[in-house]
């Protein structure tokens, strides 16, 4: 049984001075706050998200 891939988005930068669309991919990423960590699966819809506000985010594959 193969497992889903998985990645590790930690927000490092705030997104308060950020563009609305982009404080919107973060907040539907889960990420909450400063150095808040969350696991999501890598779909390609997650995968766009990230790519949109990548110099706010650390990604880590799992």
């Amino acid at each position: 049984m193969a497992s889903k891939e998985q990645i590790r988005l930690t927000l490092v930068r705030s997104p308060i001075s950020c563009l609305p669309k982009h404080k919107l991919c973060v907040q539907g990423l889960g990420l909450r706050r400063m150095n808040h960590s969350v696991v999501l699966e890598k779909t390609p819809s997650v995968m766009g998200m990230v790519n949109k506000v990548s110099y706010l985010l650390k990604v880590e594959e799992i």
